[in-house]
């Protein structure tokens, strides 16, 4: 596979770091030193909660496969969330979009953040920092995510990056939301 070298993003209060296959082993192994390995990849703190609540381990090797299938992908899938602090840095969360659907030209978006770093706006700080990028890095129609009715939290990231409610999402249960570009 090809080595690309994807450039880190910035925000005011973020560094955004695309996943690479290293940092991916490193979690799907998830050995008793998981963290400080991870830490040492990232330059960064890595807290104990880590990985995100919902973060299935599934999504590990669904992400190298498709890695390994279009290197390109890398700088799609998952980017890594680091809050800058007293000169060191946390990873606090994950952003990462679908390439966009052949027929309708969305890309689906997904963002997690570890309980602690919730309703501070780092979020909507990442996918607003990400979605230009992405839209550079091929044609997008739109951007489309979805939530559970009673994720407010999700709910309000997505209204304040610009998408509005499209009816009901793509899995059981869910509410879906677009922002055309």
């Amino acid at each position: 596979m090809p080595v690309l070298h994807l450039e880190d993003l910035s925000s005011a209060r973020l560094d955004l770091v695309a996943m690479s296959p290293e940092s991916l082993h490193c979690q799907a192994e998830n050995a008793n030193d998981m963290r400080l390995k991870l830490g040492a990849i990232l330059r960064a703190h890595v807290p104990d909660e880590w990985p995100p609540e919902n973060w299935e381990p599934h999504v590990y090797e669904y992400l190298l496969n498709l890695i390994a299938i279009d290197a390109e992908s890398m700088g799609w899938c998952r980017y890594l969330m680091l809050r800058g602090e007293g000169g060191g840095r946390t990873l606090i969360g994950t952003f990462g979009s679908g390439l966009p659907k052949a027929e309708t030209g969305e890309a689906e978006i997904g963002y997690g953040l570890l309980p602690e770093f919730q309703r501070h706006g780092y979020a909507a700080e990442a996918v607003l920092t990400m979605l230009p990028w992405l839209r550079r890095r091929t044609a997008v129609k739109a951007f489309v995510a979805q939530a559970f009715p009673r994720l407010y939290g999700s709910i309000r990231v997505m209204e304040k990056c610009g998408m509005v409610y499209a009816g009901p999402g793509f899995e059981e249960g869910t509410i879906l939301y677009r922002k055309v570009v």
